[in-house]
């Protein structure tokens, strides 16, 4: 973990997490965006860096930048359950930070030069009291990722192992996109980490995804992962929930 230090970058980044438009700032006010630069910190994270840790309260307000970060909770035994991949831009650790409870889940760096605006707390929420657009725009991004939260615990707890991987795969593709030949995952991602985003050992998600090569639905090619037959992989995420 390092501050920036560099104006450059610095600025850069500051603009980028209020005028992105996909930015839940990027609405606001000059006066209010002004105030917000003036207090952000802007950090970098390289690979596998905490970014937040479970169980510890929330110091501000924290938007992704750049780079790719996984959100997950520490289960039985240390192994782990990946809740959400998170991408830029966009707020992270925020439900801890509006509750103001400590994070139930910690937030870890998936590469290097991942850049996350730290926005000082009594600037953000003297803002949002004075934003009804701010605020409203933070209450959908809570109640969409409320949606995709419960969505994914039936599928966790309820659907076979070939359909939570092929789930798991398409959210990937969705948070993530694809390279250009518009079928290969944008991210390297480990077994290790697709199988606990999946809730299975690393020996089932290994297996499937060889099951899955081996019938043409993937091709795979080390941490990179290509989908061949799309079709093929919804209808396993569609396959109706049951017992393994």
């Amino acid at each position: 973990m390092n501050i920036i230090r560099d104006k450059i970058l610095h600025n850069r980044l500051c603009k980028i997490c209020m005028e992105s438009p996909h930015s839940l700032l990027a609405d606001l006010s000059t006066k209010s965006k002004e105030l917000i630069k003036d207090s952000i910190v802007c950090v970098a994270y390289e690979k596998g860096d905490l970014i937040y840790q479970e169980g510890n309260m929330p110091i501000a307000l924290l938007c992704l930048v750049e780079g790719k970060v996984k959100i997950f909770k520490q289960g039985t035994g240390g192994r782990e359950q990946i809740v959400r991949m998170a991408n830029p831009v966009g707020f992270i650790g925020y439900r801890g930070f509006f509750a103001e409870e400590a994070h139930i889940a910690s937030a870890e760096a998936l590469e290097d030069n991942c850049y996350v605006c730290r926005i000082k707390t009594e600037v953000i929420l003297d803002i949002v009291r004075n934003s009804p657009d701010l605020a409203m725009n933070i209450i959908r991004a809570l109640a969409t990722d409320l949606g995709f939260s419960n969505r994914r615990t039936v599928t966790l707890t309820q659907k076979h192992i070939r359909g939570r991987l092929a789930e798991s795969l398409l959210v990937l593709k969705e948070v993530y996109g694809c390279e250009e030949d518009g079928a290969t995952l944008k991210i390297y991602i480990t077994r290790e980490d697709l199988a606990n985003l999946s809730n299975m050992t690393t020996a089932n998600a290994i297996r499937t995804l060889s099951n899955f090569s081996a019938e043409g639905i993937v091709a795979l090619t080390g941490k990179k992962i290509k989908i061949i037959d799309l079709d093929a992989l919804e209808m396993e995420n569609d396959e109706m929930v049951g017992l393994e």
